[in-house]
């Protein structure tokens, strides 16, 4: 079984768009292991609403907590405290995609943060979204997941910034496995097209070892 974790180089850059266009590209299995906030339409519910196909199922967070904060603050909130070494992937036979929350720094708790969700086998896609800012956010973000030995791709969300790619790519010699344009809206079709434009890219086919 594979299993990618998605993860971005902020909040609100599309990473739950990619992980739907991933889950459908793959007709993999969608989990998130924390969800804080937004509960009644939840990520969870974001990915569901926008596949497919019928394989891909969608399993239950690990914690689900009620405000939209940061993990560690909305734990503390819901009079909870949030442990790593509790949260296990579901089981499945099925390729796993993985959705993040926020950034690989984002802490669960006082001393254990995202990244310590990341399991050494997991592939990782950054998702990098242009704004002033970015490039460091994305390199740093990369660096981090490379130094620790992940093997990560980048997905660019929003329109097209030619000299930011060009030297995230450079800096990072990351595979870039798909972009994801400003759409006036996603729902099934777009989330579809855009599974087989990832899918006829060859920099996603050998990150994904699809021959």
């Amino acid at each position: 079984m594979n299993t990618y974790f998605i993860t971005g180089i902020s909040t609100e850059v599309g990473k739950t768009v990619a992980s739907a266009i991933i889950t459908e590209a793959l007709k993999a299995d969608y989990w998130k292991p924390v969800q804080a906030g937004e509960l009644e339409y939840c990520d969870t519910k974001k990915v569901k609403q926008l596949i497919s196909n019928n394989k891909s199922q969608f399993h239950d967070n690990a914690y689900a907590l009620n405000t939209p904060m940061s993990p560690h603050a909305a734990a503390d909130i819901d009079n909870v405290t949030i442990d790593a070494k509790t949260i296990h992937p579901p089981k499945t036979k099925n390729t796993l995609v993985i959705e993040g929350a926020g950034g690989i720094l984002v802490p669960l708790n006082t001393t254990e943060t995202i990244l310590d969700l990341i399991q050494p086998n997991y592939k990782v896609i950054v998702v990098s979204r242009h704004y002033l800012g970015s490039i460091n956010h994305t390199l740093l973000t990369v660096n981090v997941l490379q130094s620790k030995g992940f093997d990560v791709a980048i997905v660019f969300s929003g329109n097209e910034h030619k000299t930011t790619e060009a030297i995230i790519k450079t800096k990072t010699n990351a595979p870039v496995i798909g972009r994801i344009d400003e759409e006036p809206y996603f729902d099934k079709n777009v989330i579809k097209d855009y599974a087989e434009q990832f899918l006829n890219n060859k920099e996603a086919q050998a990150f994904f070892e699809i021959s």
